[in-house]
């Protein structure tokens, strides 16, 4: 498979991974300020964890996406 890329200045063409991408910017990395690179990937897949294991989604009634 070949990756597709969307035309730059279209992020609709890919509304569920901006979407991700603005909550993980708005909730982890404007949050805090970072000593190291190794922090972030620390702090990165803790809130991915709790994002999909503990997060209650609206779009999925209000269940986890693991669940």
């Amino acid at each position: 498979m070949t990756p597709r890329h969307i035309q730059p200045g279209k992020p609709t063409q890919d509304a569920y991974v901006e979407r991700f991408n603005k909550t993980c910017r708005t909730e982890v990395l404007d949050c805090y300020v970072f000593e190291s690179l190794a922090a972030v990937r620390s702090m990165a897949a803790d809130w991915l964890h709790r994002y999909n294991h503990h997060r209650p989604h609206e779009a999925l009634g209000r269940i986890p996406p693991v669940e």
